[in-house]
């Protein structure tokens, strides 16, 4: 007759043991690179980004928005923060429109 024994499933497995261990160990003697390397690599590449886009142009135009008041027939939602005409509120309560409370 055969009686089965419980496995515990949360277990590590010996072989996840090992190579957690293994890995662990491999870190630690693993050379990190000095502080100074690490910024000469990020000011190289700041410099490489600084060039210009893939084509080789640099783009110099400045965005121009013109900024409208919210008018009195306006409302914000306060769920989308969209501004809507008041004919889109579902209720003056609680201030949302009409797609956020649908």
């Amino acid at each position: 007759m055969y009686t089965s024994v419980a496995t515990d499933y949360d277990e590590l497995r010996t072989e996840v043991k090992e190579s957690q261990n293994d890995s662990l160990e491999a870190l630690k003697s693993a050379s990190a690179p000095d502080a100074r390397s690490v910024v000469r690599e990020l000011d190289e590449a700041d410099d490489m980004d600084s060039v210009g886009i893939p084509g080789g142009e640099f783009v110099a135009e400045e965005l121009i928005v013109q900024v409208v008041p919210q008018g009195d027939d306006e409302f914000t939602c306060y769920s989308c923060f969209l501004v809507r005409h008041r004919s889109q509120v579902a209720r003056e309560k609680d201030g949302h429109c009409i797609e956020c409370e649908g």
